[in-house]
């Protein structure tokens, strides 16, 4: 595990998927409605997961039509028809997910230590409704609806330094995504990545992030 004597001026946070308990999986089975046959069933939960990713590289659009347009781009890939409702349906079960259980109380810890900034792929309503979950006070949350774009797009992080008026050693960003977060971020200069595995995606080489299981670790890490 790399380290750094460095004190990070902001811990940034990706909130759904890191810290907030991602899983559609129940709203997805149910919108299918027979209409998948289940052998096809981990297939198709991997290809929604890559037309979401796609959905959101293009021009700002709220979050609710990103969920819209990558369920009806994946039942197509399918053979399935469009969907209507389908993003109202999912973005009501996004704003009912709770915190992971490993999450509260080392980041309320890190929070009585640090400023906390939440980098969100979502809008504000999300975000007021999940980010009280969390138990830990946020010097700034940031969201897609502000920024006016997703992450990847840099324009994303871009408008957290502009925001905070900072520069990219400036921050210990956290995150479960790397294609979403450690990428880009490795690209625009930040350095201090941190990625909390929960099995979303490869852990590879070359982009200069840590790799834990727990934020505890990073908290030891930070001499917390």
């Amino acid at each position: 595990m790399a380290t750094t004597d460095s004190r990070p001026k902001y811990i940034s946070f990706d909130i759904y998927g890191t810290l907030i308990n991602w899983d559609t999986d129940s709203t997805t089975r149910r919108l299918l409605a027979g209409r998948l046959p289940e052998e096809q069933w981990p297939a198709f939960k991997k290809v929604f997961r890559g037309y979401r990713f796609d959905e959101v590289l293009g021009d700002y659009k709220p979050y609710e039509q990103i969920l819209q347009n990558s369920f009806d781009r994946v039942c197509k890939f399918f053979g399935i028809g469009p969907t209507p409702g389908a993003g109202v349906e999912f973005a009501d079960a996004v704003r009912g997910f709770d915190a992971h259980d490993d999450v509260p109380a080392p980041l309320k810890l890190m929070g009585d230590n640090y400023k906390l900034v939440a980098l969100s792929n979502a809008d504000d309503s999300f975000l007021e409704i999940s980010i009280p979950k969390l138990g830990a006070d946020f010097h700034a949350v940031l969201t897609a609806e502000q920024a006016q774009a997703y992450k990847p797009r840099y324009q994303a992080f871009e408008y957290m330094l502009d925001t905070l008026n900072a520069k990219p050693e400036d921050f210990l960003h956290i995150a479960s995504h790397t294609r979403y977060d450690m990428h880009p971020m490795h690209d625009m200069g930040f350095r201090n990545l941190w990625v909390l595995d929960r099995g979303y995606d490869p852990i590879t080489g070359g982009y200069d992030y840590n790799s834990v299981k727990s934020l505890d670790e990073i908290n030891k890490h930070l001499g917390l």
